[in-house]
């Protein structure tokens, strides 16, 4: 299992995504995230899965993949 930290444009998106997780059986922990990240809504979602591609959705706008402290970028949504 790896841990990852998703971000999203909008508070309402990230509680959305929680709430799939949880239905899928994956733990997932709301947190404040780090403005050195993003300074949009503010609200990360912090999940352990083997996998993440299949998690992405339209609210996500990054997804980190966390090893100990450091975040290594893993999806950005695109301009």
């Amino acid at each position: 299992m790896h841990s990852y930290l998703a971000i999203f444009f909008t508070h309402s998106g990230a509680i959305k995504f929680q709430r799939k997780l949880v239905k899928s059986g994956l733990l997932c922990q709301l947190l404040p995230v780090p403005r050195s990240l993003s300074s949009n809504c503010g609200i990360g979602a912090r999940f352990e899965a083997m996998d993440y591609e299949n998690l992405i959705d339209d609210d996500i706008e990054k997804m980190f993949l966390v090893d100990d402290d450091i975040y290594i970028l893993k999806y950005e949504v695109m301009d």
